[in-house]
């Protein structure tokens, strides 16, 4: 993710954030607004067998994208948690950088759904996600 995460984030305890699976893919989140959320992930690292972009690598970055949005846009003492990730893979990526741009279905109070539409650099749709999050309430001192 971005060195600099979206503002209104928790805070995230620096080992876990060494860890994070959005590092080792190489996602950035590029833009966000609480309708709009942006990120870009390396095609080269997260390669299937064929050579091509791991169906796997397009779940983990709708699921990073629209979970940071779902948490954007959480009332004030709810956290995310994802609760079903839908993606229909279109077509190939086989080099560069594919993009993820999320927009928000619905925000609710107990429940967040998100579209992801991933494309490659010539923008062409590779992918479509959904994610749904339950949004619950946050427990003092830990999750």
């Amino acid at each position: 993710m971005t060195a600099t995460p979206p503002p209104g984030l928790p805070d995230i305890d620096p080992e876990i954030a060494s860890q994070l699976l959005s590092d080792k893919l190489g996602i950035e989140v590029t833009d966000w607004t609480p309708q709009r959320m942006v990120a870009t992930m390396p095609v080269k690292g997260n390669l299937q067998p064929y050579g091509l972009l791991h169906g796997g690598a397009n779940a983990v970055l709708a699921e990073t994208v629209g979970s940071i949005a779902a948490a954007l846009n959480a009332p004030e003492g709810r956290i995310t948690l994802g609760l079903e990730l839908s993606c229909t893979h279109h077509r190939a990526a086989k080099s560069g950088f594919v993009t993820a741009v999320c927009t928000p279905l619905h925000a609710g109070r107990s429940t967040a759904t998100y579209e992801i539409v991933i494309s490659d650099e010539q923008g062409k749709r590779t992918c479509t996600a959904r994610l749904t999050c339950i949004l619950r309430e946050a427990v003092p001192g830990g999750h």
